[in-house]
């Protein structure tokens, strides 16, 4: 490990003088230039081609490779006319005429068509446009990133994905990894090529890489009765088709020793279409710091992710299809120096006293997840996907056996597991010009395993009397069902007109048995060309997180360090509500859209999570009733290599009554909850975004920001923590070295302004310890395209 890291250091050094220098090098008086675009014959760019620029006496003037969007430049070319050949395998050859005049730029655009895969890239690209009209997004909201959306973040591919989703509007940002949409905590659902992945231990957002994404679309309001169960969010990732063979290979790091080395591949072989991605990250800040310096105490990573898909054309409309994910995470807990022992603990001991700094909490984080999928096309109007998904994650947490007890009365051993298999179908029907009929259905079926071993002081009568002594709490659970069934039309009554109407039923059985039956509509109207209506309804019915178990015999600890306050412990129901959503979108110039969305949600059993102990595991708990309100504004502007966008939400989040999970809540704040409206803990009133690009020739200047009014605090949740602002600027530039190819060189500043920003105070509706965001951080890499 520590050879890697001086190879890192060295390589990431020379990124930021190559860096430097190419911009530089750029710069003054970058005139007589020939840029262009590569593309195949679908209109989709070519990367890693090689092109060649000759004089009209076949003199070889220069020579450089296209890039991931397919963009190419020669600089300082002299005046006069030019033959661009361009060339890649599995391609024919292609050949465009310029003439460059002084001080000036000429472009070209070059279309290469292909000798033999072609066929393969068409039956493909149908099966996806197939894949994609099984999920219509009618009448709620969706916001799209696509693969030049991320390259054009200052971290590119580099970008963890719950940065990428920070991007987008009403999603808030917490500790752990954690997100929000609009107001609802967590309850998000993720896809990949239209398959829903079970929900698992570990912060999903944090088990994904980027780099395996064409498209991530982030669909929010009221959506269609194809989706359920979790609603505040849905993930909808398109995989990366890549029909050549080809990749790259990244090294990325800087500040507080990160080091993060990645890899993607892909081709064709045929019929087979593949593609492999991998990554490792080791740094020393990876939990947030619970206090506001620079560099945390005790808070070192390694995180290992692996991505592969493979997909087969049996015939010309039909698939299979598979994909793995892995993730593995090692985590140091991070100490606070300010923490106090409690003196009682220590005599009990016989120990005088404890450095907090020296805590040896630990966490390990396990992902696995696979799909098996058939998809296929019956004639021209109906199409269908069925598959196989199972998904394992655990995590466990090992305590520091004397400085827990020392500080928290109680030292745990926490390990918990979930293992789900289910299928998953989906089907449509084009019945006529109106009318398109889509059904399909969803079963899993869950195993979760607790093992909780504790060690304690014994009290009587509220004192400690005693030496340690331990408790298991062991909690298997077997069984947990979730199925779903679901039937809509999507109606075209006018030329301007659609309307997607239908119903969806969905059934659980865990630790409690529910179901329901949720009706759907959304309507779209497009006004004018540049003007699109939408509204929707949507009933939904939301299970609770079997995985995340609850610690079930609260009775085990009576009379010990660590009695609940409240033996009560109901348990957790299925939260319901009723979600409306209405919103408009105008585009004001070809380049210059705005939209802005309003949704108003009423939920009865309202569902939230807290961190209750010191383990970084949540539990869940409802609330009798809950109200979401709110209002989003999204402004996207782009012409020519000039990009920028900003959104704003405004949000507030109530709950009444607490009604499971009592055990972990003071009898006060149960008391002030029964009679009072509160913000829940995710609750931030000003959420915002924005970002700009400007691509000059080879060089990309960008910089991107996120703003929170700041999550709520103290007592019951009637306070809030200050606002947070970071601002990341990023450089990048691409350039050929010698006969190595394509190279491109990156610069970011994480928080360029170094503010201090709070994300929890430490008090809080389940807040157990204060977490700040991360100060200024210098990170540079090298990308190799091949």
């Amino acid at each position: 490990m520590r050879l890697i890291k001086v190879f890192t250091g060295s390589a990431l050094t020379l990124a930021l003088f190559t860096m430097m220098a190419a911009v530089v090098y750029a710069a003054p008086g970058a005139v007589n230039e020939i840029q262009g675009t590569i593309k195949d014959a679908l209109g989709r760019p070519l990367t890693g081609a090689n092109l060649i620029l000759k004089s009209p006496d076949e003199t070889v003037k220069g020579k450089t490779k296209s890039d991931a969007a397919g963009h190419f430049v020669f600089s300082s070319v002299k005046p006069g006319t030019y033959a661009v050949l361009a060339e890649k395998s599995g391609f024919q050859t292609g050949t465009a005429i310029v003439t460059v005049e002084a001080g000036t730029i000429a472009t070209a655009t070059l279309t290469l068509a292909a000798k033999e895969a072609l066929e393969v890239a068409v039956e493909a690209e149908r099966l996806n446009q197939a894949r994609n009209s099984l999920s219509p997004k009618t009448g709620g909201s969706t916001y799209n990133f696509d693969q030049n959306d991320i390259a054009t973040l200052p971290e590119g591919e580099n970008t963890s994905f719950n940065q990428v989703l920070l991007q987008a509007p009403g999603v808030a940002n917490d500790s752990f990894g954690q997100l929000h949409v609009r107001g609802d905590h967590a309850n998000i659902q993720y896809r990949i090529d239209g398959v829903i992945l079970p929900e698992g231990i570990t912060g999903f957002g944090q088990a994904f890489d980027t780099r395996f994404a064409s498209n991530i679309d982030l669909l929010t309001g009221a959506l269609p009765a194809q989706f359920g169960l979790r609603e505040a969010g849905v993930v909808d990732i398109t995989t990366k088709s890549i029909y050549e063979t080809g990749g790259s290979v990244d090294l990325y790091g800087g500040s507080r020793d990160t080091v993060q080395p990645s890899f993607e591949f892909g081709g064709t072989e045929g019929k087979l279409n593949y593609f492999a991605t991998g990554s490792f990250l080791e740094n020393n800040i990876g939990i947030e710091n619970p206090v506001p310096g620079a560099n945390p105490i005790h808070d070192q990573t390694e995180q290992y992710k692996g991505f592969a898909y493979a997909s087969y054309l049996l015939d010309p409309t039909s698939r299979v299809f598979t994909m793995f994910g892995t993730y593995d995470g090692w985590f140091q807990i991070p100490n606070n120096p300010g923490a106090t022992p409690n003196q009682v603990f220590l005599h009990e001991l016989g120990i005088s006293g404890f450095d907090p700094a020296n805590l040896n909490e630990r966490q390990y984080e396990t992902n696995r997840y696979g799909v098996l999928g058939y998809q296929s096309t019956i004639g021209s109007d109906i199409d269908y996907q069925i598959s196989y998904i199972s998904r394992y994650t655990s995590v466990h947490f090992t305590p520091d056996p004397i400085g827990d007890l020392v500080f928290n009365g109680v030292a745990s051993n926490v390990f918990q597991s979930s293992l789900s298999n289910g299928l998953q179908g989906d089907g449509s029907y084009r019945l006529n010009d109106c009318h398109t009929i889509r059904m399909g259905f969803s079963a899993s079926d869950e195993s979760t395993q607790s093992n909780n071993i504790s060690t304690v002081f014994p009290e009587v009568n509220g004192t400690v009397s005693g030496g340690p002594i331990t408790i298991k709490d062991i909690e298997p659970k077997n069984g947990n069902t979730l199925g779903s069934v679901y039937v809509q039309d999507e109606w075209k009554p006018f030329d301007k007109w659609t309307v997607n109407y239908g119903l969806r039923f969905d059934y659980m059985s865990a630790y409690v048995t529910a179901d329901q039956l949720s009706p759907r509509l959304g309507v779209v109207y497009k006004v004018t060309p540049d003007t699109t209506l939408h509204a929707g309804y949507a009933r939904y019915f939301t299970p609770p997180p079997t995985e995340l178990i609850l610690q079930k015999t609260v009775s085990l600890y009576d009379n010990t360090s660590n009695a609940a306050a409240v033996p009560e412990n109901s348990p957790v129901l299925p939260e319901r509500s009723h979600y409306f959503d209405v919103g408009v979108i105008q585009k004001i110039t070809p380049a210059l859209t705005v939209g802005i969305d309003g949704f108003y949600k009423i939920t009865t059993d309202l569902i939230d999570e807290g961190q209750f102990g010191q383990a970084l595991i949540f539990s869940p708990f409802n609330y009798a009733q809950g109200r979401i309100e709110g209002v989003e504004t999204t402004v996207n502007y782009k012409t020519g290599n000039f990009a920028a966008y900003g959104n704003l939400a405004v949000t507030q989040s109530l709950a009444k009554e607490v009604t499971s999970g009592q055990y972990n809540f003071s009898q006060a704040e149960l008391d002030y909850i029964a009679n009072n409206w509160i913000h829940t803990d995710h609750d931030q009133l000003f959420t915002a975004s924005s970002g700009v690009s400007y691509r000059w020739l080879e060089t990309l200047f960008t910089v991107d920001a996120t703003y929170g009014s700041g999550l709520r605090s103290g007592f019951a949740n009637t306070g809030s923590v200050p606002y947070s602002l970071q601002i990341n600027p990023g450089v990048k530039r691409k350039f050929v070295l010698g006969n190595c190819g394509p190279i491109e060189a990156r610069i970011v500043v994480l928080n360029v302004l170094d503010r201090v920003n709070e994300i929890r105070s430490g008090s809080g509706i389940g807040v157990f310890a204060p977490q700040y965001g991360p100060r200024i951080g210098l990170f540079g890499g090298l990308k190799y395209i091949f």
